[in-house]
């Protein structure tokens, strides 16, 4: 991208930047140090009709990530260590991450909805050391934490709520859910409650020294196996994305507030939520579940909250929810869309209930998370934007990936910047296949899978979201992931996976089936027979039993065509 697009499209966003040279935990420090009464993390909850909620300094975050490092440290955590977070968007997080980062240890994003298959492949994959978790989750660890010389550290949910809900959580949930589990031996078992660990640290951690191109973040993502693997995020990675993204909304030091409800596991949340307002010591509204749209909608009132970032899903739920027009969402200045193509019509209505101008991004874990993005002055309907400063965005053809095409014809979409990955963790073939020479003759460059082309004025057009991919509800699915768990029922002869369009999730989750000839299972006993082994937004929502799946001549089952035959029918339906 020339240097004159940027001064075209928007004076206000400079071709290159100046980054920190720093790591993720001296953002933190850097923040309280000039403005340590400012509003770090608001959490709370809904109780009823009532959002009840509280307020944590960045002051108060310094100290307290401090002695839970120190924590940390006493239980054995060392530099290069790796410590899972298995948590929503609450306070713990924050303090966990920020803690691991502080001592030179790596965070490894865990999805709470992960099953014992998948929790257990990534501790194994990762080679965890400490996990922390909600409680909730304490049986589930425990059956896999067998072979695993993985601490554990539990989380009580309540512990940062204000008083009135942690009487209310007490009382209610706790007795009904079992949210404190019996731990029989704490030291035999190596499990620790996350408060004991905090105060058993001193006021500060012993020192090390940590630089931004060590790995901070492990951030696992599905792969054409089935088995997915982790993405290598340095400190570096992500402070670059954090920069530009603050750079190109315009965000205000210590003036924002930001709704923080894209999970901080992943690498959208953790990017666009974590780094980018703690680099800007701004405020972030925690919200441990963005399907409670009602506690989304009264948190953006209540505190003015002026940046959004969500996918489409989320601003899809806002549009139809019953009481939308009650809540004054006139505080938002920026919104932004990634995960999956927006729709116009969400675009467009989402902006007339809010009066707030939304943009769509487009980027992928490998790439810290985002690689283009709708300028905010000129933002182009149906295209991802442009690149982000410092980012080149190229279209190469798709049998070599050694060419780069003209404007206007369809490719591989191929990225390099600063906030690309460093390679997949204990995966060097993968990550071969992945960062490669480009075009330039020049190593670095990120091929995504994913095809699109690229405008007369330097937009990008996404067509393909890795072919294959499933995006339902802002989660990745990769359909060989799902196929392995359905080839386990012994009546399963042969399966592919598909996306089909939803109404609310974007995308859901088809399967097509051949039974084996003797054998006799319904669609719901799949469908059960899955959720006990994989998330339930992976689990098939849909299964269509067949005589036979169509193939290519090497006998490769083509998924193109069950899409294709899925369209033709709902146009059939739609023109009778």
């Amino acid at each position: 991208m020339s240097k004159s697009w940027f001064t075209h499209y928007d004076p206000g966003v400079p071709h290159t930047l100046d980054y920190p040279d720093t790591t993720l935990d001296q953002l933190l420090r850097q923040a309280a140090q000039q403005h340590g009464r400012q509003p770090a993390l608001i959490f709370g909850s809904m109780a009823g009709p009532l959002l009840f909620d509280k307020k944590f300094s960045y002051g108060w975050l310094e100290e307290t990530v401090n002695r839970f490092a120190a924590g940390l440290q006493q239980l054995g955590v060392r530099p290069g260590d790796r410590v899972t977070l298995m948590l929503p968007n609450c306070p713990q997080f924050v303090i966990a991450a920020f803690a691991t980062w502080r001592l030179g240890a790596i965070v490894v994003c865990c999805n709470p909805l992960y099953v014992e298959r998948e929790l257990s492949h990534l501790l194994t994959d990762s080679g965890s050391h400490v996990i922390v978790a909600l409680s909730n989750l304490y049986d589930r660890i425990e059956q896999v934490r067998q072979g695993h010389s993985c601490r554990c550290i539990l989380v009580n949910i309540k512990e940062y709520l204000p008083a009135p809900l942690r009487l209310l959580f007490t009382l209610l949930r706790e007795k009904r859910e079992g949210y404190r589990p019996v731990i029989a031996d704490t030291a035999v078992a190596q499990t620790h409650w996350f408060q004991d660990v905090l105060q058993s640290g001193s006021s500060m951690p012993l020192p090390h020294s940590s630089e931004g191109h060590k790995v901070a973040t492990l951030v696992y993502t599905g792969g054409t196996t089935g088995t997915p693997k982790a993405v290598q995020l340095t400190h570096a990675n992500s402070i670059a994305n954090a920069t530009a993204l603050n750079v190109w909304v315009k965000a205000k030091p210590a003036g924002e507030t930001l709704v923080a409800s894209m999970p901080f596991f992943h690498a959208y949340g953790l990017t666009v939520g974590l780094a980018a307002a703690t680099l800007r010591a701004n405020t972030m509204l925690l919200i441990p579940d963005p399907r409670q749209l009602r506690h989304v909608l009264t948190a953006i009132v209540r505190h003015r909250a002026t940046l959004y970032p969500g996918v489409p899903t989320m601003f899809i739920g806002i549009n139809n929810y019953p009481d939308r027009d009650r809540y004054d969402l006139t505080s938002l200045r920026f919104v932004g869309s990634s995960g999956a193509p927006l729709p116009p019509e969400v675009q467009e209505q989402f902006e007339r209930l809010t009066n707030c101008p939304m943009v769509e991004a487009y980027g992928l874990t490998e790439a810290g998370v985002a690689a283009t993005f709708d300028p905010l002055g000129r933002p182009r309907p149906r295209t991802a934007g442009v690149p982000l400063p410092d980012t080149d965005v190229k279209i190469v053809d798709t049998d070599t990936g050694r060419q780069e095409l003209p404007t206007g014809e369809t490719g591989e979409i191929i990225v390099k910047g600063p906030q690309v990955m460093t390679g997949y963790w204990g995966r060097p073939q993968e990550t071969a296949e992945a960062l490669r020479i480009g075009p330039d003759g020049q190593p670095g460059w990120l091929y995504s899978g994913d095809t699109g082309f690229l405008d007369e004025d330097g937009y990008l057009h996404v067509l393909d979201r890795k072919k294959d991919m499933i995006i339902a509800s802002g989660y990745n699915i990769y359909p060989a992931e799902v196929e392995a768990i359905l080839y386990e029922h012994p009546a399963v002869q042969e399966t592919a996976v598909i996306g089909v369009p939803h109404p609310h999730r974007g995308e859901t989750v088809k399967a097509f089936v051949v039974l084996k000839s003797d054998a006799s299972v319904t669609a719901e006993e799949l469908t059960d027979f899955c959720r006990t082994r994989m998330a339930a937004y992976k689990t098939p929502r849909q299964i269509e039993f067949r005589e036979a799946l169509p193939k290519s001549p090497v006998g490769k089952i083509l998924r193109r065509e069950l899409r294709e035959t899925v369209q033709d029918t709902k146009a059939a339906l739609t023109a009778g």
